[in-house]
């Protein structure tokens, strides 16, 4: 079992920043991880991903403005997001996917983006 506590998550006016974390109740070593989000009304949908190698990829909406890293000292997975838009208001979930394919979510952060 592997338990995700998200935290960071806030109000905060367009343009700005926020950075997100994601700490696991154990090693995140051999964790693919991930954030997702869902805004009222819409699917899940991914935000970003990175693998247990450190190879990240993003979703198209936020490519070039929110960055995914991974502390595996600290079995934290975090998501700076910059130049923050009133569509990137949602919750945003945290997820780890093991190599034998588990997939745990946390309870997850709510984003809201002023204009």
């Amino acid at each position: 079992q592997v338990q995700l506590v998200e935290s960071g998550g806030g109000l905060v006016q367009a343009g700005g920043s926020l950075r997100l974390s994601c700490t696991a109740s154990g090693s995140i070593l051999s964790l693919n991880m991930g954030w997702h989000r869902q805004a009222p009304g819409k699917q899940r949908e991914l935000v970003a991903g990175i693998t247990r190698d450190d190879i990240a990829n993003y979703g198209d909406s936020v490519k070039g403005r929110f960055t995914i890293s991974r502390d595996n000292a600290k079995n934290t997975m975090y998501l700076q997001m910059n130049s923050l838009k009133p569509e990137d208001t949602a919750a945003y979930y945290c997820r780890a996917l093991t190599r034998v394919g588990d997939e745990y979510w946390g309870r997850g952060t709510q984003v809201t983006v002023s204009t």
